[in-house]
């Protein structure tokens, strides 16, 4: 397979979700949920394998540029099934997804409220036995940030502003919404500017 080719099936998907197809996580049947699914980067494999895929992104212009892709690439995939919303407040109904993905997504809450609305509404629609990727940044093995406010939002030595998650909200969260780890926590530090955190869990 040439570089193109497995651009054309791949996209540029996220490194850690990509580790996850690998592993074998996801079948055909599983119907998907990309909170914040941009252009569609993270779901080019799941449209070309035949998934059941929906999406939902704030950034009109992302949807309506996701939109030409699909009338252009796969017309048999119905463009309704990707909207602009917020995560924190989507139309699905309860226990719809077998997999939801968020990938850095949820480090642009604006505070503490709106990331636990964003995360409730993921587990809202999640199916029980679903699996839940994230991937955003953490202020694990981050040196040298320092709070915004009480938002929970930081400066970071990148120059950006994010909220951050920490190994103590994780363990919050796992206990508050019924969740398992289904691998351990996986962090990568880039070149102390900021870290991403991926967490793959499962709920009960």
């Amino acid at each position: 397979m040439t570089i193109k080719e497995l651009n054309n099936e791949l996209g540029n998907i996220d490194i850690y979700l990509l580790d996850q197809i690998l592993k074998g996580r996801y079948s055909q049947e599983m119907k998907i949920l990309d909170a914040g699914c941009g252009e569609g980067r993270n779901i080019l494999y799941f449209l070309n394998n035949g998934y059941d895929v929906f999406g939902i992104d704030q950034n009109p212009d992302a949807i309506r540029m996701l939109h030409f892709i699909l009338g252009s690439k796969y017309p048999n995939c119905p463009k309704e099934n990707f909207s602009t919303g917020e995560v924190s407040a989507t139309a699905f109904g309860d226990k719809s997804f077998d997999l939801v993905i968020s990938s850095a997504v949820l480090h642009f809450a604006k505070d503490h409220d709106h990331f636990q609305q964003m995360f409730a509404e993921m587990i809202r629609v999640l199916k029980p036995q679903g699996q839940l990727f994230i991937r955003m940044a953490s202020d694990i093995g981050l040196i040298g940030h320092k709070t915004n406010d009480t938002s929970g939002k930081y400066f970071l030595p990148d120059g950006s502003i994010r909220y951050l998650i920490s190994q103590q909200k994780i363990k919050e969260l796992t206990d508050t919404f019924s969740l398992e780890f289904i691998e351990p926590i996986k962090t990568t530090n880039v070149s102390d500017l900021r870290c991403m955190t991926t967490l793959v869990l499962r709920k009960k």
